[in-house]
């Protein structure tokens, strides 16, 4: 019987098509711990990549937004952790995963500043941190979905750091994600290689 990679492989194992950057080792070996199936581990991974990417151009292009990139990265790296325990949602809807996901994270001692956006990521509103937006951005990036009201925030944040009108930052925004969207179906194809089981 022939068995696919691990999740500590998928996780950590360098990749070329697409070429993603590896979760941290304690994300990593979290998944591990709890049971994440594959494609639940690629999906992490996938999202990980477009938020640490998202990082770099919000530090270049409008560094004056005070941002916890170490958040981001981590909200992004576990944001869906719950799906382990209802993995009927990897491949169908539901949102059973969302506190789920919280209450497995803390339940593991993580802090719940960091836990929070395994429960949050699916929602946004005004007051929405600027954290929460680039991880709910990340999660719909990734796959080259775009959310207009979400990115509407996410612009409303850059202009007020930056004081340069939303319009300008409305089209840089979408340049960059443009950008990210161009290899969506390949990270796509990369998720979908891996199973849905354990």
């Amino acid at each position: 019987m022939t068995t696919g990679p691990s999740p500590l492989s998928i996780a950590l194992d360098e990749t070329y098509d697409p070429p993603l950057r590896p979760l941290p080792a304690a994300v990593a070996g979290l998944l591990r711990d709890v049971g994440a199936p594959p494609r639940l581990v690629a999906h992490l991974r996938a999202v990980h990549d477009v938020a640490a990417q998202l990082l770099d151009w919000v530090g270049a292009h409008r560094p004056e937004l005070a941002v916890d990139g170490g958040a981001v990265l981590f909200g992004a790296a576990t944001h869906d952790v719950g799906k382990t325990l209802h993995p009927a949602e990897l491949s169908g809807p539901g949102s059973r995963h969302e506190e789920a996901g919280r209450d497995l994270l803390l339940a593991r001692g993580v802090p719940p500043d960091l836990a929070r956006f395994a429960a949050g990521h699916a929602g946004w509103d005004t007051e929405t941190g600027t954290e929460d937006l680039l991880v709910s951005l990340a999660d719909k990036a990734w796959k080259n979905k775009r959310v207009p009201d979400l990115e509407d925030l996410v612009v409303t944040a850059l202009s007020r750091a930056g004081g340069h009108p939303p319009w300008e930052e409305f089209l840089a925004l979408d340049e960059f994600l443009t950008h990210i969207g161009e290899n969506a179906d390949r990270r796509l194809a990369w998720q979908g290689a891996h199973s849905v089981r354990g």
